[in-house]
């Protein structure tokens, strides 16, 4: 198994490789990633950061999925990258406008981690959707569409803690 390009993109520089879990390895490797695309660019190079792991990312997977009857191998982490980095997009948000370094906001890194596995996981209504295509899009898709859904509730929490702590 050589490590071609498309490979190195689909699997995450080849996280996607380690069990068990590799969707939760694929995850947790996005973190850092994002802390650094973070630092270096705010919230502008955490979007842009998103359209390339999902751009690249639905390049790489038709490339490996090309010919398989099986769509969505366990190794392809890279839709867990992009959906991980969208529910953390509020993290990225509220540091940039509070001025606070974003590993303040560790209650949202733990939120957005852990909800995003959570709908990844169970798959509710429009993410369940995405992934029955069977297609590269509904690869990707799935795990957006978690994210934004981990993303909303990341908001949700945030603004419950706020009027709870500050009335």
């Amino acid at each position: 198994m050589p490590a071609t390009l498309p490979r190195l993109i689909a699997t995450f520089g080849l996280v996607g490789y380690l069990r068990p879990a590799p969707g939760t390895w694929g995850s947790l490797a996005a973190l850092p990633v994002f802390w650094v695309l973070h630092v270096l660019g705010g919230p502008v190079a955490c979007v842009l950061g998103i359209a390339a792991a999902y751009g690249l990312g639905h390049w790489a997977t038709a490339k490996m999925t090309a010919g398989s009857a099986h769509s969505d191998p366990g190794e392809i982490v890279i839709d867990e990258v992009a959906g991980q980095w969208v529910a953390l997009m509020p993290v990225s948000i509220g540091s940039a406008f509070a001025g606070a370094a974003i590993l303040d906001l560790w209650p949202g890194w733990l939120a957005g981690f852990a909800l995003f596995r959570l709908f990844d996981i169970l798959k509710p209504g429009p993410v369940g959707w995405a992934d029955r295509r069977g297609d590269v899009t509904g690869v990707m898709l799935d795990d957006v569409i978690a994210g934004a859904l981990a993303a909303i509730c990341v908001i949700l929490l945030g603004v419950a803690w706020h009027v709870v702590a500050f009335g």
